[in-house]
Formats: structure tokens, sequence, C-alpha cells
């Protein structure tokens, strides 16, 4: 990812890059009594057992601050590991005692600044994290959680500056990733991807969860250059370390649909639909196959009423997935567009450029294009299928 790098240098926080409510909406009222509002965890996962236990011992000791950091943890892996934005905010509450301090203890501020990443307040969370970094220039974690965020802003050279940051302080491995993912993205893809499978190769100890961000990231990597064997072998390999990780999921279902093998992304994500993300690769493999199916028509009705909801509860980080179902689903590229233009706003990645791109396209406005292919222009953005848009676009003028 892109977003996805603060999973590795601290194993408990595993993170993945999402949100929580960030405003208090109007209440949501549903339109009927068979409108899906939010699907329940099962209380027999284990993991929902242990979050029990530590809200039963946060609630007795709330500002207990090692026991409050843990509970706050647990949530965020939970967070990353099933897309669900609720976690962070029950992560958030976790640290309510300490949450608006200007500093709160450096823990706290650590947490503070992921949960912040993760709901796009990237200012308030560089904020915090230039504050860890300058008190303790040996924080891993900070670093390597300020170059996600400065990439995903496309601040290249200070995310490159964040990475190199680490080259004393973490693995070889952690390094050069976070390195090869800012150079994807400025015209270096070439050097990047070899100079990253290369460290690879010579690091085959790292832990499965490091090995499956590595994986992924250099699947997506081929992808983006148009080598679709490279890029399944690669998607292939991390999915025998981790069948359940949902960003492989997603990007392996992304490749899937862009090689038109939609049967395929139904086999893939069809245990998984509970996930926002994967539910919306599932309709999107359906509208492929063709047919106005009852299974199409349900995942489209589940999906609008998921993204009303977000809308509801003042969500606005799904905007780059709701843009998609506009488009491929509901057909509506103006609404897609709007969309799309909010949220490259916010981040840019070739995910990012490609739906706004094809909203564009879709709905004629060369002019909501230029930003986006000026941006390809000045970095030397290396996607073929972002190229293939870019030409596109500049054809129908």
């Amino acid at each position: 990812m892109p977003k996805r790098f603060a999973r590795i240098a601290v194993p408990a926080l595993l993170l993945y890059a999402l949100t929580v409510p960030a405003i208090h909406a109007a209440p949501y009222i549903p339109a009927s009594g068979s409108t899906v509002v939010e699907r329940l965890p099962r209380r027999a996962d284990p993991a929902q057992r242990e979050l029990a236990a530590l809200r039963a011992q946060l609630a007795a000791s709330p500002r207990d601050l090692a026991l409050a950091t843990r509970t706050a943890q647990r949530y965020i892996t939970v967070a990353r590991q099933e897309t669900d934005p609720r976690y962070f905010g029950y992560a958030q509450a976790a640290l309510a005692p300490w949450w608006a301090m200007p500093a709160p203890p450096p823990e706290v501020r650590l947490l503070r600044a992921i949960l912040l990443q993760s709901t796009h307040h990237f200012a308030e969370a560089l904020r915090d994290l230039d504050a860890i970094v300058a008190a303790d220039p040996k924080n891993s974690q900070a670093w390597l959680t300020r170059a996600i965020v400065q990439t995903v802003r496309g601040d290249y050279e200070a995310a490159t500056a964040s990475c190199a940051r680490l080259s004393s302080l973490s693995t070889d491995l952690v390094t050069i990733t976070c390195v090869a993912n800012v150079g994807t993205m400025t015209g270096r893809s070439a050097k990047s991807e070899a100079l990253l499978e290369m460290t690879l190769r010579r690091n085959q100890e790292a832990d499965a969860g490091m090995q499956v961000w590595v994986l992924t990231l250099l699947g997506e990597m081929a992808q983006r250059r148009g080598d679709a064997k490279a890029a399944e072998e690669r998607f292939k390999r991390a999915l025998a370390l981790d069948a359940r990780d949902s960003y492989l999921l997603g990007a392996y279902a992304d490749f899937l649909l862009d090689q038109q093998r939609a049967p395929d992304v139904i086999a893939l994500v069809k245990d998984h639909t509970r996930i926002d993300g994967l539910l919306l690769r599932h309709a999107l493999a359906l509208r492929q196959n063709g047919a106005a199916t009852d299974a199409l028509r349900n995942a489209d009705a589940e999906l609008k009423a998921r993204f009303n909801a977000a809308m509801q509860r003042g969500d606005t980080v799904h905007q780059r997935e709701q843009a998609r179902y506009e488009l491929h689903i509901r057909g509506d590229a103006k609404t897609a567009l709007a969309l799309a233009q909010q949220n490259w706003a916010v981040q840019k990645e070739s995910a990012d450029m490609i739906v706004l791109l094809e909203a564009a396209a879709k709905a004629g406005d060369k002019a909501a294009a230029a930003p986006v292919i000026d941006w390809v222009a000045k970095h030397a953005v290396e996607d073929v299928a972002v190229a293939r848009l870019v030409r596109q676009i500049r054809a129908g003028a």
C-alpha cells in the first residue's frame, strides 16, 4: 500500500488505513426493515473474546495507560484484519483520557497519529509524528507512519527522507520496501522493483506478515507495468502465506478484474463479502459477467446501504470505493466523478488516479481529468492503466 506501511515495524499494530466516524451525523433511519445497517461480529471469535476482556478491564481502570494502549493496539489490529472502521473508533475511545491533550504520553501520541492518519486527518497526524521524532529520533514506527502519510499525500521527497531514517532503525527489508514504494510512484519503477525483489530473496527468514506485505507490493508493481505473469505469481505466493489478508485479496481481485477473469474473482472473495471493499469486487465481477442476476441486485442493494450508512456516520474515507461503485455498478458518471475528485484532494495513489480518469472519461469531462494528467507528467508515474486512460482522454479532446 501504499497505506499498509505501518503494519510491519511494530507487529502489534498491523495497520490498514481506514476510517472512524470523524463527525457526528444526524441519526440514520433505514428506509425499510430489510436495510442492512451493520453486521455484528461473531461473539465466539477468539479476537472478540479477547477484546471483551480488555474492555471489561479498561472499564474498571480507564486511566491505566499500559492497558489503554494495549487495548487500542488490539482494536487497530482487528480494524485492519476486518476492514471495519468502527474498531478505530473503539481504539480512540480507549485513549479518551489522553486524546485531547496537546502533548499526551508518547505511546498515546503515536497511536493518535496512526488513527488520525487512518481518518485522513493527515496534517494533524504529521504534527504528532513530527513531535514524536523530534523527541525520539529512533522511533522507527513514527518514521514509517510519517512515510505513509507523506506518500499518500504525494510528498515524495519528504517520504523518501523519512524512509531513509529507517536504515539504522529497522531491517533492510522494511527500509527498502519503504523506499521502493516511493520510487515506484516517481519514475523509478524498474529499479525499485528489482531492488525490492532482490532484498526479499536475501531475507527469506522474514516473518509471514512482512513477506505478504512485500509480495503484495511487488505484485502491484508488476501489474502497473503490465507484466500479468509476474503479478499473478507474486499475488499467489502472498496468498499461500495468508489467504485472509483483506488488502491482498482486494489487490488480487483488482488484478483479476483487469484480466477479465470475473469467475476467479467471485471464487476468491465469496467468503469475504462482509468486508465492504471485497463485496464491491464481488459486485464488479458479477457486473463483468454481464448478467443482471439476483446476486448482482442483492450486492448492489447492500453496497448502497453500506455506503449510505458510512455517509451518515461522517465516513468519507471510502470515497474511492464509492466512486467505483457509482461508476461501474450504478452507471452514474457524474456522481462518481464528484466522489473521485473529493478523494483526489486527499490521496494520490495509482488507484485514485484510475478511478478519477475513468469517471472523467465516462462523463466526457476532460477538464476534470487535467489535475491527474498533470500529476502523472510531473512525477513520471509509470502505470499502463493510467497511461491508457490518459491517451483515451487526450484522444477525445
